[in-house]
């Protein structure tokens, strides 16, 4: 019998596994594993819940530790394309900063937006393989 927990991992890979774009790809991956500690250093403390939350996706503070904040889109989805701004349940305001389109029609997915590499974000909705890089916009 295999454990939960290595299925789940093996569903994690295969999701990276399908996105084309290869700097998306590699982001999904790398976020799959945890940090490395540096030897030497003191652990950065964990700034509150509330206020990482709320500042995730803006100007990175030197103790942000937070890798994804999860919300949803209110009402009707019908996808995005360049430059389409996406208003979360939280009142964060993100852009679509890549090239890429899709097109949908959901009713109130869940998101997730994640830390990538290179301080990119990705807009991961619920049960969907693409995900569009963003930036916080408010």
């Amino acid at each position: 019998m295999i454990p939960a927990g290595a299925l789940a991992q093996e569903a994690d890979l295969l999701k990276c596994r399908r996105i084309e774009q290869p700097m998306q790809r590699l982001a999904c991956y790398d976020g799959l594993t945890p940090p490395i500690p540096q030897a030497g250093l003191a652990p950065t403390p964990t700034p509150a819940p509330v206020r990482a939350a709320e500042r995730f996706g803006l100007a990175r503070a030197e103790s942000e530790e937070s890798k994804a904040i999860e919300s949803h889109i209110p009402g009707r989805f019908d996808g995005w394309e360049p430059k389409t701004r996406i208003r979360l349940a939280n009142g964060q305001l993100w852009e679509i900063s890549d090239g890429s389109s899709g097109a949908y029609q959901l009713v109130d997915p869940r998101v997730r937006i994640r830390r990538g590499a290179l301080g990119a974000f990705y807009l991961e909705i619920e049960h969907q393989s693409r995900s569009p890089r963003v930036k916080r916009v408010q």
